[in-house]
């Protein structure tokens, strides 16, 4: 069963939760981590505390990277979730418009950071802000592999959950 008990969220869901803490705490240079349905509302996100040093760095280094402090309704997995959103539009309309295909992955290199977004299923994306030190080949390895692993799980059942549990998060 994939709808939430009265004890928590279901397994699958649990799972997905698992898996994005998972690809934060393994993969340095990772800030956070957002899954955004294929309408662009946050269903997942797994972030560092504001202030906080990202996945693999020294605890005694300078304040993070100015991407690392955005800010919004639910602080930075909010902004992240429609950063990836507007890219996945915007990179899917160029795609159609190059006769390109599906787009598998898009990353954004910045000065002080890094965006990767790919694509899951059903529309839905995961997106990752990252440090501008990431292995970015490390840092998409990563993705894929949740991907790979997430994909089959983020069913319609578990996206409403997610949704829904995001809705009742203060």
């Amino acid at each position: 069963m994939t709808a939430p008990s009265t004890y928590g969220p279901s397994t699958q869901a649990r799972n997905l939760q698992w898996l994005l803490t998972d690809l934060v705490e393994e993969v340095p240079g990772i800030v956070s981590v957002a899954v955004v349905s294929s309408d662009g509302l946050l269903l997942l996100s797994s972030e560092t505390e504001p202030g906080a040093a990202p996945a693999g760095e020294d605890a005694q280094d300078p304040a993070p990277a100015p991407l690392a402090r955005l800010k919004g309704p639910r602080g930075a997995s909010a902004d992240l979730a429609t950063i990836v959103s507007g890219l996945g539009s915007l990179t899917t309309g160029a795609a159609q418009l190059m006769d390109g295909g599906s787009v598998k992955q898009t990353m954004v290199a910045m000065e002080h950071g890094s965006v990767f977004v790919t694509a899951i299923s059903d529309g839905s994306l995961l997106g990752v802000h990252a440090t501008p030190d990431c292995d970015m080949s490390v840092v998409a390895y990563h993705m894929a592999l949740f991907v790979g692993r997430a994909g089959h799980v983020l069913t319609p059942e578990v996206r409403s959950e997610l949704r829904q549990s995001m809705e009742n998060t203060p």
